[in-house]
C-alpha cells in the first residue's frame, strides 16, 4: 500500500477542523449546560423570573440562532438592535454547524477513497496526522486560552470586535434587551472554558494515540 505525506496533511487538517467545530458546537447544542447555570448563578433571583420562563427565553433565542425563522425571547422584550445582533450570532452558529457537518462528511469520503486507491498516511518527521493536528490546534488554543485567562473581560471585547467588525449591537442596553440578564458574563466564560477543555482534551488524546499506535495510519 502506497504512502502519502499529502494524505497525512489532509487528515491532520480535517481532524483539527472536526475537533474545533465540534467543541464550539457543544455549548450551542447542549442546552442542559445552560440550564445548569440557572441555579448555579442564581438567575431566578437576579432576573426576577421563574426558571421555566428563563428556560423558555433561552430556548426560543437558541431555536432562532440554530436555524429558526423567527427571533423571540419568551416573555422578555427585545429591541431591533438586539435582534440584529442575534441575527449575526445565528450566522456564526450556522457556519460552525455546517463546517462540522462538512468536515465529518469529508472524513468519511476521504476514508473510503483511501481504501479504494490503497493509500496510507506517510509519517512526517516520524509522526502521523493525529500528532500534528493535536500539536497545532492544541498549541494555538493553549496560547489563546492563557492570554484570555489573564483578562477575560478584555478577551470578551476583542472576540466581539473580531467576529462582529464595525458593529456595536452586541453592547446591550438591559432596559430594552433584558435577555442580557439571563446571559451573564460568567456563562460565556464557562462556555469558553468548556470549549477550551474539549479542544485540549481532544488534542492530548490524538497525540497520545499517535504515540501508542505509531503504525496505525489512515
Amino acid at each position: 500500500m502506497k504512502r502519502s505525506k499529502i494524505l497525512t496533511l489532509l487528515w491532520a487538517v480535517l481532524a483539527a477542523l472536526v475537533l474545533l467545530t465540534g467543541a464550539i458546537a457543544t455549548p450551542i447544542l447542549c442546552r442542559p449546560f445552560y440550564y445548569a447555570h440557572i441555579d448555579a448563578l442564581d438567575l431566578t433571583d437576579r432576573v426576577g423570573l421563574p426558571e421555566v420562563e428563563i428556560r423558555r427565553a433561552y430556548d426560543e433565542m437558541m431555536d432562532y440562532c440554530t436555524g429558526g425563522d423567527t427571533f423571540s425571547t419568551g416573555v422578555l422584550p427585545h429591541s431591533p438592535q438586539g435582534a440584529s445582533h442575534f441575527a449575526d450570532v445565528r450566522s456564526l452558529f450556522l457556519l460552525d454547524l455546517r463546517l462540522l457537518a462538512a468536515s465529518v462528511g469529508a472524513c468519511v469520503v476521504l476514508f473510503i477513497l483511501t481504501r479504494l486507491v490503497s493509500r496510507r498516511c506517510a509519517p512526517i518527521l516520524g509522526r502521523g496526522p493525529g500528532f500534528w493536528a493535536g500539536l497545532g490546534l492544541g498549541g494555538s488554543f493553549a496560547l489563546v486560552g492563557g492570554l484570555a485567562a489573564l483578562d477575560f473581560e478584555r478577551a470578551f471585547v476583542i472576540f466581539h470586535q473580531l467576529f462582529f467588525p464595525g458593529k456595536t449591537n452586541w453592547l446591550f442596553d438591559p432596559n430594552t434587551d433584558p435577555i442580557i440578564f439571563i446571559l451573564p458574563q460568567e456563562f460565556f466564560r464557562n462556555c469558553a472554558l468548556l470549549i477550551l477543555g474539549l479542544l485540549l482534551g481532544g488534542c492530548i488524546l490524538m497525540i497520545l494515540w499517535d504515540f501508542i499506535r505509531p503504525k496505525a495510519r489512515l
